[in-house]
């Protein structure tokens, strides 16, 4: 494994000053020495100046959150953090890579959560770039392996969580955001560590049901959500009529017997549980006839 090794180049603000200086005397001395007869002096003169002009190839530009990858003939020799104008060994190829917080979107991908039932879920992926060194060298393409590895956690984690569920003991993407979110992070962390990646936050930007089968588990979800209210009114319409014979019985109001007491209930509970309004029946005889 390649580990990030700082370096801290020349001051380049500095050495722009010195050099033409530099070179600007070696020429006037090596002038003179020609114009003097000198000519072998003179050349040799000149080998300083051939030396500084080169040393000006070795100048570059470090900006704030970006880091320069230094090699020697193909060898790592240490990362540039530094901001400003620098200058390290002209001979040095010099890479430019970014370590700002940066951020995609997958794509819609579709999947089978694990019940089968094929679903769309995308994420958005906050990421930075940590260790330099092994971004640049110890994957091809760090930008697209992020992109790779974030898509390839997210199918794997939607393939192990409902799409929804109906118990409340069961983990799910819609009813368990935040725990799906934190999954996510700590999975996609785990496959881009070796490419000197940091995530920062990961969570599910897009979730949905294929096409295919929206509509009819659309027709399951309301299905479900109208047995729950009827069990609600159900619930409440049961307490109801308890409280209003305990009241008729305390204040005694009316005798009821067994099957008065049951056309009662029977009467209160089709006008608290009816979806629509009920009609009244006006009853002109007795209960029996």
């Amino acid at each position: 494994m390649i580990k990030e090794i700082t370096r801290r180049p020349a001051n380049g603000i500095v050495l722009a000053f010195v050099f033409p200086l530099l070179l600007i005397g070696d020429i006037v001395v090596a002038v003179n020495l020609l114009q003097e007869g000198e000519n072998l002096l003179g050349l040799l003169t000149l080998l300083p100046a051939v030396v500084l002009l080169i040393c000006l190839f070795g100048f570059f530009t470090v900006g704030p959150n970006e880091g320069m990858v230094l090699q020697l003939f193909g060898s790592y020799r240490g990362t540039a953090k530094e901001p400003g104008l620098r200058w390290a060994n002209p001979f040095y190829s010099k890479h430019r890579i970014s370590l700002r917080v940066r951020n995609f979107e997958t794509a819609k991908l579709k999947v089978n959560d694990n019940r089968g039932n094929p679903i769309e879920i995308a994420s958005v992926v906050v990421w930075r770039v940590i260790d330099s060194a092994e971004a640049m060298f110890q994957v091809d393409n760090y930008e697209n392996f992020v992109h790779v590895q974030s898509e390839s956690a997210l199918r794997n984690l939607a393939s192990g969580y409902a799409y929804d569920t109906y118990s409340d003991g069961e983990g799910s993407l819609v009813g368990h955001t935040s725990e799906v979110s934190s999954k996510l992070k700590v999975e996609i962390q785990d496959r881009l560590a070796q490419a000197g990646v940091e995530v920062l936050e990961a969570r599910i930007s897009h979730l949905a049901y294929a096409a295919e089968i929206a509509a009819a588990m659309l027709q399951r979800q309301q299905a479900s959500a109208v047995v729950a209210a009827r069990s609600k009114i159900v619930e409440g319409a049961v307490g109801m009529v308890e409280h209003a014979l305990e009241l008729l019985n305390e204040k005694k109001v009316v005798e009821l017997d067994d099957e008065r007491r049951a056309a009662m209930v029977s009467n209160l509970l089709v006008v608290l549980c009816s979806d629509r309004h009920t009609q009244p029946v006006v009853n002109t005889g007795t209960l029996y006839n």
